[in-house]
């Protein structure tokens, strides 16, 4: 594991590393899921994450990907977006549910989702990942 350098070599040489991994990801190795968050996020702090459409598994429950991408918008602009490897989502939201902070709605065209509204800020939280970057509880 690398850690900071103040020597700008070798933090240019680390940064280099992901942006070759990321450039690797996006145009050969790996499946990846997009979805895209209306402006409700700014004002709930929560994104909407589809579980079930119509009884069955549907987006996170179902997709095939390797990497999830959440493209947040406001006013139709991409203000950001977050990403996360399929299963550290899957595992994070896991903990969330069992400290009961994530709610479930139904949502979509006539209700027919089920979706999960996960705080953003608790998605992100660096409790979520020892140091090796693997999920565990937050506690």
């Amino acid at each position: 594991m690398m850690t900071y350098n103040p020597n700008f070599d070798l933090d240019l040489q680390f940064g280099l590393i992901y942006e070759r991994k990321l450039e690797r990801l996006l145009r050969e190795k790996s499946k990846i899921e997009i979805k895209t968050e209306r402006d409700t996020w700014a004002k709930t702090g929560n994104i909407a994450i589809e579980v079930n459409f119509k009884g069955n598994p549907s987006g996170l429950a179902a997709t095939k990907a390797d990497w999830w991408f959440h493209i947040l918008t406001i006013n139709g602009e991409m203000v950001t977006m977050v990403c996360f490897p399929v299963k550290k989502l899957k595992d994070i939201i896991r903990e969330l549910l069992k400290e009961d902070l994530v709610k479930r709605v139904k949502g979509g065209d006539n209700n027919d989702s089920e979706l999960l509204l996960v705080p953003i800020d608790r998605l992100l939280s660096k409790n979520f990942f020892n140091n090796k970057g693997v999920v565990h509880n937050a506690g």
